[in-house]
Protein backbone atom coordinates (compact mmCIF):
# COMPACT_ATOMS: atom_id res chain seq x y z
CA UNK A 1 0.00 0.00 0.00
CA UNK A 2 2.46 2.50 0.96
CA UNK A 3 4.68 1.73 -2.38
CA UNK A 4 1.87 2.16 -4.12
CA UNK A 5 1.07 5.63 -2.53
CA UNK A 6 4.82 6.47 -3.31
CA UNK A 7 4.23 5.62 -6.86
CA UNK A 8 1.32 7.68 -7.05
CA UNK A 9 3.52 10.33 -5.73
CA UNK A 10 6.02 10.38 -8.30
CA UNK A 11 4.06 10.23 -11.52
CA UNK A 12 2.40 13.52 -9.94
CA UNK A 13 5.54 15.27 -9.65
CA UNK A 14 6.61 14.34 -12.64
CA UNK A 15 3.63 15.61 -14.61
CA UNK A 16 3.57 19.07 -12.09
CA UNK A 17 6.96 19.32 -13.73
CA UNK A 18 6.05 18.55 -17.13
CA UNK A 19 3.47 21.28 -16.87
CA UNK A 20 5.50 23.83 -15.40
CA UNK A 21 7.86 23.23 -18.21
CA UNK A 22 5.33 23.59 -20.92
CA UNK A 23 3.85 26.83 -19.26
CA UNK A 24 7.69 28.19 -19.22
CA UNK A 25 7.98 27.09 -22.51
CA UNK A 26 5.08 29.50 -23.18
CA UNK A 27 5.51 32.79 -21.77
CA UNK A 28 9.17 32.92 -23.23
CA UNK A 29 7.34 32.49 -26.54
CA UNK A 30 4.49 35.01 -26.25
CA UNK A 31 7.58 36.98 -24.95
CA UNK A 32 10.02 37.04 -27.73
CA UNK A 33 6.33 37.36 -29.82
CA UNK A 34 5.07 40.46 -28.57
CA UNK A 35 8.84 41.58 -28.45
CA UNK A 36 9.59 41.23 -31.71
CA UNK A 37 5.81 42.95 -32.78
CA UNK A 38 7.02 46.07 -30.85
CA UNK A 39 10.35 46.63 -32.17
CA UNK A 40 8.95 46.01 -35.91
CA UNK A 41 6.43 48.45 -35.45
CA UNK A 42 8.01 51.21 -33.82
CA UNK A 43 10.58 50.72 -37.45
CA UNK A 44 7.49 51.19 -39.29
CA UNK A 45 6.69 54.30 -37.80
CA UNK A 46 10.43 55.60 -38.41
CA UNK A 47 10.83 54.76 -41.83
CA UNK A 48 8.64 56.26 -44.48
CA UNK A 49 6.42 54.16 -45.99
CA UNK A 50 6.73 52.63 -49.60
CA UNK A 51 4.12 53.62 -52.27
CA UNK A 52 4.43 50.28 -53.47
CA UNK A 53 3.91 48.58 -50.51
CA UNK A 54 7.58 47.14 -50.61
CA UNK A 55 10.09 47.66 -48.94
CA UNK A 56 10.66 51.47 -47.39
CA UNK A 57 12.96 53.76 -49.52
CA UNK A 58 14.00 57.60 -47.89
CA UNK A 59 12.19 60.39 -48.50
CA UNK A 60 13.02 63.03 -50.92
CA UNK A 61 14.20 66.44 -50.26
CA UNK A 62 11.31 68.66 -50.25
CA UNK A 63 11.66 71.71 -52.54
CA UNK A 64 11.83 75.77 -51.92
CA UNK A 65 9.08 77.35 -50.00
CA UNK A 66 6.63 79.43 -51.55
CA UNK A 67 5.65 82.73 -50.10
CA UNK A 68 3.13 84.41 -52.24
CA UNK A 69 3.43 87.92 -52.14
CA UNK A 70 1.31 91.49 -53.01
CA UNK A 71 1.43 94.86 -52.59
CA UNK A 72 -0.84 97.65 -52.84
CA UNK A 73 0.49 101.52 -53.49
CA UNK A 74 -1.28 104.10 -51.16
CA UNK A 75 0.78 107.26 -51.78
CA UNK A 76 3.47 108.46 -53.60
CA UNK A 77 5.35 111.88 -52.71
CA UNK A 78 8.17 114.18 -52.91
CA UNK A 79 10.14 112.99 -56.21
CA UNK A 80 13.61 114.57 -56.38
CA UNK A 81 15.35 114.06 -59.19
CA UNK A 82 18.07 115.88 -57.57
CA UNK A 83 18.67 113.37 -55.09
CA UNK A 84 17.25 110.62 -57.63
CA UNK A 85 14.76 109.66 -54.52
CA UNK A 86 11.14 109.80 -53.90
CA UNK A 87 8.59 108.95 -50.93
CA UNK A 88 5.81 106.00 -51.14
CA UNK A 89 3.78 104.90 -48.98
CA UNK A 90 2.51 100.99 -49.78
CA UNK A 91 1.33 98.09 -47.76
CA UNK A 92 3.05 94.39 -48.66
CA UNK A 93 1.39 91.36 -47.99
CA UNK A 94 2.90 87.48 -47.37
CA UNK A 95 1.21 84.01 -47.44
CA UNK A 96 3.02 81.01 -46.56
CA UNK A 97 2.91 77.49 -45.37
CA UNK A 98 4.39 75.94 -42.55
CA UNK A 99 4.65 77.25 -38.85
CA UNK A 100 8.52 77.21 -38.80
CA UNK A 101 8.92 79.53 -41.42
CA UNK A 102 8.10 83.34 -40.58
CA UNK A 103 9.18 85.44 -43.73
CA UNK A 104 7.46 88.80 -42.52
CA UNK A 105 10.55 89.27 -40.35
CA UNK A 106 13.67 89.06 -42.97
CA UNK A 107 11.54 90.74 -45.76
CA UNK A 108 13.31 94.07 -46.88
CA UNK A 109 14.16 96.42 -49.77
CA UNK A 110 17.07 96.97 -51.10
CA UNK A 111 16.51 99.95 -52.41
CA UNK A 112 15.95 102.13 -49.74
CA UNK A 113 17.42 106.14 -50.31
CA UNK A 114 17.72 106.74 -45.64
CA UNK A 115 17.70 103.75 -43.71
CA UNK A 116 16.84 106.02 -40.39
CA UNK A 117 13.94 107.50 -42.13
CA UNK A 118 12.11 104.40 -42.96
CA UNK A 119 8.92 103.37 -40.96
CA UNK A 120 7.98 99.34 -41.14
CA UNK A 121 4.87 98.52 -39.37
CA UNK A 122 4.04 94.70 -38.95
CA UNK A 123 0.21 94.73 -38.71
CA UNK A 124 -0.41 91.52 -36.63
CA UNK A 125 1.94 90.42 -33.93
CA UNK A 126 1.50 86.27 -34.71
CA UNK A 127 0.71 85.59 -38.46
CA UNK A 128 -3.25 85.31 -39.10
CA UNK A 129 -4.35 81.55 -40.21
CA UNK A 130 -6.37 81.63 -43.43
CA UNK A 131 -8.90 79.20 -44.29
CA UNK A 132 -6.56 76.97 -46.49
CA UNK A 133 -4.68 76.71 -43.50
CA UNK A 134 -1.50 79.48 -45.23
CA UNK A 135 -0.27 82.03 -42.66
CA UNK A 136 -0.86 85.83 -43.32
CA UNK A 137 0.67 88.86 -42.49
CA UNK A 138 0.70 92.39 -43.42
CA UNK A 139 3.20 95.30 -43.80
CA UNK A 140 2.78 98.93 -44.03
CA UNK A 141 5.97 100.81 -45.57
CA UNK A 142 6.89 104.10 -45.46
CA UNK A 143 9.67 105.53 -46.45
CA UNK A 144 12.35 107.08 -49.19
CA UNK A 145 13.27 104.87 -52.11
CA UNK A 146 15.99 105.45 -54.48
CA UNK A 147 16.70 104.91 -58.37
CA UNK A 148 19.22 106.17 -60.95
CA UNK A 149 17.12 108.11 -63.17
CA UNK A 150 18.32 108.50 -66.81
CA UNK A 151 17.50 112.27 -68.55
CA UNK A 152 18.47 111.28 -71.85
CA UNK A 153 15.11 112.46 -73.13
CA UNK A 154 14.28 114.83 -71.51
CA UNK A 155 11.70 116.55 -70.98
CA UNK A 156 10.00 113.66 -72.96
CA UNK A 157 11.43 111.05 -70.15
CA UNK A 158 9.88 108.69 -69.41
CA UNK A 159 10.32 107.20 -65.49
CA UNK A 160 10.43 104.34 -63.43
CA UNK A 161 9.44 104.36 -60.10
CA UNK A 162 11.00 100.87 -58.86
CA UNK A 163 11.03 98.99 -55.17
CA UNK A 164 12.99 95.97 -55.12
CA UNK A 165 12.23 93.24 -52.29
CA UNK A 166 14.40 90.22 -51.13
CA UNK A 167 14.30 87.95 -48.43
CA UNK A 168 17.31 89.06 -46.23
CA UNK A 169 17.93 85.41 -45.07
CA UNK A 170 16.50 82.70 -47.19
CA UNK A 171 18.28 82.16 -50.15
CA UNK A 172 16.29 80.68 -53.65
CA UNK A 173 16.91 77.65 -52.74
CA UNK A 174 15.26 77.37 -49.56
CA UNK A 175 12.75 80.14 -50.08
CA UNK A 176 10.80 81.94 -53.42
CA UNK A 177 8.21 84.58 -53.95
CA UNK A 178 4.90 83.80 -55.91
CA UNK A 179 2.78 86.95 -57.08
CA UNK A 180 -0.47 86.88 -56.11
CA UNK A 181 -3.76 87.09 -57.73
CA UNK A 182 -3.61 90.58 -57.52
CA UNK A 183 -0.13 91.10 -56.69
CA UNK A 184 -0.25 94.81 -57.39
CA UNK A 185 -2.60 97.87 -57.10
CA UNK A 186 -2.18 101.05 -56.98
CA UNK A 187 -4.57 103.58 -55.39
CA UNK A 188 -7.03 104.81 -57.99
CA UNK A 189 -6.95 108.51 -56.25
CA UNK A 190 -3.37 108.97 -56.36
CA UNK A 191 -2.59 111.49 -58.32
CA UNK A 192 1.24 112.96 -59.26
CA UNK A 193 1.63 117.24 -59.92
CA UNK A 194 3.42 117.40 -63.31
CA UNK A 195 3.16 113.52 -64.45
CA UNK A 196 0.87 111.06 -65.17
CA UNK A 197 0.75 107.59 -63.86
CA UNK A 198 0.93 104.23 -66.03
CA UNK A 199 0.37 101.18 -65.30
CA UNK A 200 1.97 99.21 -62.06
CA UNK A 201 3.80 95.99 -62.99
CA UNK A 202 5.71 93.53 -60.80
CA UNK A 203 8.64 90.78 -61.83
CA UNK A 204 10.18 87.89 -59.80
CA UNK A 205 13.07 86.50 -60.95
CA UNK A 206 16.20 84.62 -59.93
CA UNK A 207 18.98 87.20 -58.94
CA UNK A 208 22.66 85.80 -58.31
CA UNK A 209 25.10 88.02 -56.38
CA UNK A 210 28.89 88.21 -57.92
CA UNK A 211 29.90 87.65 -54.35
CA UNK A 212 29.96 85.00 -51.73
CA UNK A 213 29.87 87.57 -48.85
CA UNK A 214 32.35 85.36 -47.34
CA UNK A 215 30.33 83.04 -46.08
CA UNK A 216 32.77 79.86 -46.16
CA UNK A 217 30.09 77.00 -46.21
CA UNK A 218 28.72 77.96 -49.86
CA UNK A 219 31.18 76.52 -52.62
CA UNK A 220 29.58 78.78 -55.20
CA UNK A 221 27.32 82.44 -54.97
CA UNK A 222 23.65 81.84 -53.44
CA UNK A 223 21.08 82.83 -55.49
CA UNK A 224 17.89 84.77 -54.46
CA UNK A 225 14.24 85.42 -55.14
CA UNK A 226 13.75 89.43 -56.35
CA UNK A 227 10.52 90.83 -56.76
CA UNK A 228 10.65 94.14 -58.59
CA UNK A 229 7.93 96.76 -58.45
CA UNK A 230 7.73 99.14 -61.16
CA UNK A 231 5.37 102.21 -61.62
CA UNK A 232 6.04 104.25 -65.00
CA UNK A 233 5.79 107.88 -64.86
CA UNK A 234 5.65 110.38 -67.79
CA UNK A 235 5.47 114.02 -68.45
CA UNK A 236 2.26 115.91 -69.67
CA UNK A 237 3.81 116.38 -73.39
CA UNK A 238 2.00 119.27 -74.92
CA UNK A 239 1.90 121.24 -71.82
CA UNK A 240 5.74 120.63 -71.18
CA UNK A 241 6.56 121.82 -74.53
CA UNK A 242 5.01 124.90 -74.45
CA UNK A 243 6.33 125.79 -70.80
CA UNK A 244 9.75 124.95 -72.01
CA UNK A 245 10.26 125.49 -75.86
CA UNK A 246 8.08 128.16 -76.03
CA UNK A 247 10.40 130.65 -74.25
CA UNK A 248 13.53 129.36 -76.22
CA UNK A 249 11.83 130.11 -79.74
CA UNK A 250 11.09 133.33 -78.52
CA UNK A 251 14.84 134.24 -77.48
CA UNK A 252 15.39 133.04 -81.03
CA UNK A 253 13.29 135.19 -82.64
CA UNK A 254 14.24 138.27 -81.19
CA UNK A 255 17.52 137.45 -81.62
CA UNK A 256 16.94 137.33 -85.29
CA UNK A 257 15.27 140.59 -85.25
CA UNK A 258 19.02 141.63 -85.13
CA UNK A 259 18.77 140.93 -89.77
CA UNK A 260 16.26 143.65 -89.67
CA UNK A 261 17.91 146.61 -88.09
CA UNK A 262 19.49 149.10 -90.09
CA UNK A 263 23.39 147.88 -90.44
CA UNK A 264 24.11 151.66 -89.56
CA UNK A 265 22.69 150.72 -86.04
CA UNK A 266 26.24 148.24 -85.04
CA UNK A 267 25.68 149.03 -81.33
CA UNK A 268 21.87 148.16 -80.94
CA UNK A 269 21.94 145.16 -83.24
CA UNK A 270 24.82 143.82 -81.08
CA UNK A 271 23.03 144.60 -78.08
CA UNK A 272 20.11 142.99 -79.05
CA UNK A 273 21.81 139.69 -79.55
CA UNK A 274 23.61 139.58 -76.69
CA UNK A 275 20.86 140.05 -74.68
CA UNK A 276 18.92 137.18 -76.08
CA UNK A 277 21.98 135.47 -75.22
CA UNK A 278 21.84 136.04 -71.79
CA UNK A 279 18.41 135.22 -71.69
CA UNK A 280 18.81 131.96 -72.83
CA UNK A 281 21.84 131.30 -69.88
CA UNK A 282 19.51 132.20 -67.35
CA UNK A 283 16.95 130.47 -68.55
CA UNK A 284 18.99 126.88 -69.20
CA UNK A 285 20.44 127.31 -65.66
CA UNK A 286 16.77 127.74 -64.27
CA UNK A 287 15.63 124.71 -66.20
CA UNK A 288 18.89 122.27 -65.06
CA UNK A 289 18.28 123.50 -61.29
CA UNK A 290 16.33 119.98 -60.75
CA UNK A 291 17.96 118.14 -62.84
CA UNK A 292 20.92 116.02 -61.22
CA UNK A 293 24.71 116.65 -62.54
CA UNK A 294 24.76 114.33 -65.29
CA UNK A 295 27.85 112.95 -67.67
CA UNK A 296 25.64 113.49 -71.05
CA UNK A 297 23.23 115.96 -73.16
CA UNK A 298 19.34 116.12 -72.71
CA UNK A 299 17.49 116.67 -75.12
CA UNK A 300 16.59 120.07 -74.06
CA UNK A 301 21.11 120.76 -73.52
CA UNK A 302 20.90 119.84 -76.85
CA UNK A 303 18.19 122.34 -77.97
CA UNK A 304 20.08 124.88 -75.79
CA UNK A 305 23.36 124.66 -77.64
CA UNK A 306 21.70 124.86 -80.62
CA UNK A 307 19.93 127.84 -79.67
CA UNK A 308 23.57 129.21 -78.44
CA UNK A 309 24.79 128.49 -82.53
CA UNK A 310 22.11 130.64 -83.87
CA UNK A 311 22.68 133.16 -82.30
CA UNK A 312 26.67 132.97 -82.14
CA UNK A 313 26.25 133.35 -86.62
CA UNK A 314 24.06 136.27 -85.51
CA UNK A 315 26.64 137.84 -83.70
CA UNK A 316 29.07 137.22 -86.46
CA UNK A 317 27.42 138.36 -89.08
CA UNK A 318 26.74 142.07 -87.17
CA UNK A 319 30.68 142.02 -87.11
CA UNK A 320 31.05 141.07 -90.31
CA UNK A 321 28.74 143.92 -91.81
CA UNK A 322 29.90 146.21 -89.26
CA UNK A 323 33.00 147.13 -91.19
CA UNK A 324 31.19 148.14 -93.63
CA UNK A 325 31.48 151.63 -92.23
CA UNK A 326 29.13 154.61 -91.49
CA UNK A 327 29.84 156.25 -95.06
CA UNK A 328 28.67 153.33 -97.08
CA UNK A 329 26.12 154.26 -99.98
CA UNK A 330 22.33 153.87 -100.43
CA UNK A 331 23.08 151.19 -102.59
CA UNK A 332 25.46 149.11 -100.03
CA UNK A 333 23.05 149.54 -96.93
CA UNK A 334 20.17 148.00 -99.09
CA UNK A 335 22.46 145.63 -100.40
CA UNK A 336 23.65 144.45 -96.60
CA UNK A 337 19.79 144.59 -95.58
CA UNK A 338 19.18 142.37 -97.79
CA UNK A 339 21.59 139.91 -97.17
CA UNK A 340 20.85 140.27 -93.57
CA UNK A 341 17.08 139.25 -94.57
CA UNK A 342 18.27 135.85 -96.30
CA UNK A 343 20.94 135.44 -93.22
CA UNK A 344 17.84 135.44 -91.07
CA UNK A 345 15.50 133.47 -92.90
CA UNK A 346 18.07 130.72 -93.68
CA UNK A 347 19.29 130.46 -90.36
CA UNK A 348 15.82 130.03 -88.88
CA UNK A 349 15.31 127.51 -91.45
CA UNK A 350 18.50 125.59 -90.25
CA UNK A 351 17.62 126.17 -86.44
CA UNK A 352 14.06 124.48 -86.91
CA UNK A 353 15.28 121.61 -89.37
CA UNK A 354 18.08 120.93 -86.89
CA UNK A 355 15.86 121.33 -84.03
CA UNK A 356 13.14 118.68 -85.14
CA UNK A 357 16.21 116.37 -86.39
CA UNK A 358 17.14 116.47 -82.58
CA UNK A 359 14.05 115.63 -81.15
CA UNK A 360 13.20 112.75 -83.50
CA UNK A 361 16.56 111.21 -83.48
CA UNK A 362 16.71 111.20 -79.22
CA UNK A 363 12.76 110.16 -79.16
CA UNK A 364 13.08 107.04 -81.56
CA UNK A 365 15.81 105.50 -79.68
Amino acid sequence: MASDLSDSYQRVAGSVTRIRGIIATCVAVLAWFFLTCGAGSALAQDAPASPSGGQAVPRAPSGPADVTIGVYINDIQDIDFKTNSYIVDLYLWLRWNGKDLDPIKSVEFMNIFDPESQQKTVLFDVPKEMPDGSLYNVIRYQGRFAKKFRFEKYPFDRQLLDFVIEDSVSGEAAQRFVADSRALTINPKLTLPGFRIGRPAMAIESYTYPTDFGDLSMPNAESYSRVTLSVPITRPVFTLAIKTFVPILLIVLCATLVFFVNPHFVEGRIGLAITALLTLVAIQFTAAASLPDADYFTMLDKIYMLSYAFIIAALLRVVITSWQGREASTAEDTAVSHGDHRWGMVLLVIYAIAAALIAGWVLIQ
